[in-house]
């Protein structure tokens, strides 16, 4: 995929805007651990555990983005200046023909505008996506929907959460 592109967005909400995906930068990193952290505690926190949130937001935080971009692909949604939103893909266990989706986020008051959709268009355009004949999602609660809309389904017909309170989902090319 390109380093970065243009949507346009056009709905009830955002109105007109241009908005641009591109790939993660270093100096993104403490901007994005905000952004992460801000979602969980304010969107994922109906399904989870306050203790849960922070476990995961201490994994989030910018040191670990930017060890995390060294392995996979992470992308940024920005609205101007402004990062609202991320998506990242990289290797299933270094497997060269599967991949997993990771740390897809849109900050709140962004939410149900496309901006989701347009992350797993830019993630599926991604070198890590089209080399692999399979995809898998860790899925949260608060997101397993969304990414059954996005034509992922439970890995092996198991709908339950795992030890982790994730659901896997997967989707075959």
């Amino acid at each position: 995929m390109p380093s970065g592109y243009t949507l346009q967005m056009g709905n009830r909400n955002l109105g007109e805007k241009k908005m641009n995906i591109r790939r993660f930068q270093n100096e993104d990193a403490n901007e994005l651990a905000d952004v992460i952290a801000y979602t969980l505690r304010t969107t994922n926190i109906k399904d989870y555990s306050t203790e849960y949130i922070e476990n995961d937001i201490s994994f989030l935080r910018a040191e670990n983005l930017i060890e995390r971009s060294k392995w996979m692909n992470v992308y940024v949604v920005c609205d101007d200046k402004k990062i609202i939103g991320c998506g990242a893909i990289g290797p299933y266990w270094g497997k060269e023909d599967e991949s997993s989706i990771f740390t897809v986020f849109v900050l709140p008051e962004y939410q149900g505008n496309g901006i989701g959709r347009k992350i797993f268009e830019a993630l599926e355009q991604d070198e890590y996506f089209l080399r692999a004949k399979r995809i898998e999602i860790p899925a949260s609660k608060t997101a397993v929907d969304f990414y059954k809309k996005m034509g992922y389904d439970f890995k092996n017909g198991i709908t339950e959460v795992d030890d982790e309170q994730l659901y896997h989902l997967e989707k075959f090319r």
